[in-house]
């Protein structure tokens, strides 16, 4: 690992479940000596749910398939346009809780739409980066034997209807937005300027 920075992966358009498997993989066979990584996807559309979700936050059944996650949180969507980025980091090695990983993770979203002239924030109690009361990006982390997998997802520049079949991340009513409602931005732009 040069410098401490993570080894960064473009894996381009990606199956959610192929991608997961792939984490969890990793995550088994890593060590203690294990570079840690950064992998930057997009996903087909699928909806994916939390290890505690509740099945009354997908509000319509339609042809996205509903995928069960060991990630935290309630359901989501993922889909083109959408840029996720997943965090193979060791917790422990960084000297990093849980709390101020994710903390770390929103401000790079945040410092990331500062560059933009976009104003994003956090919420008390409600993961993610908001611009006003819309979400932009999600998080959902697992932690095993101190480091995490899955991560971040960020709206880029996609489809945002199939969120309206859905409570994201499990709260009623929640608008939902993108970057490119405030520039022009292209996935690419965004993998370049997140990490």
């Amino acid at each position: 690992m040069q410098n401490g920075q993570p080894i960064i992966q473009d894996l381009g358009h990606m199956d959610y479940q192929e991608t997961a498997a792939a984490m969890h993989t990793f995550t088994t066979l890593r060590k203690a000596h294990t570079d840690d990584e950064i992998w930057l996807v997009e996903h087909p559309s699928v909806y994916t749910q939390g290890q505690a979700g509740k099945a009354d936050h997908l509000l319509r059944h339609t042809d996205i398939p509903v995928i069960h996650s060991d990630r935290g949180g309630q359901i989501t969507y993922h889909g083109p346009g959408q840029l996720v980025v997943y965090t193979l980091i060791d917790l422990k090695r960084r000297q990093l809780n849980i709390k101020q990983y994710v903390t770390l993770l929103e401000q790079t979203v945040i410092d990331w739409l500062a560059t933009l002239a976009i104003d994003g924030q956090r919420r008390e109690k409600a993961p993610g980066v908001y611009i006003q009361q819309a979400k932009i990006a999600s998080l959902g982390l697992r932690v095993k034997k101190g480091c995490t997998y899955h991560g971040m997802a960020v709206n880029v520049a996609m489809d945002l209807s199939p969120f309206n079949h859905i409570n994201p991340c499990g709260y009623k009513n929640m608008p939902i937005t993108q970057v490119s409602a405030y520039t022009n931005v292209t996935l690419k732009d965004a993998k370049r300027g997140i990490v």
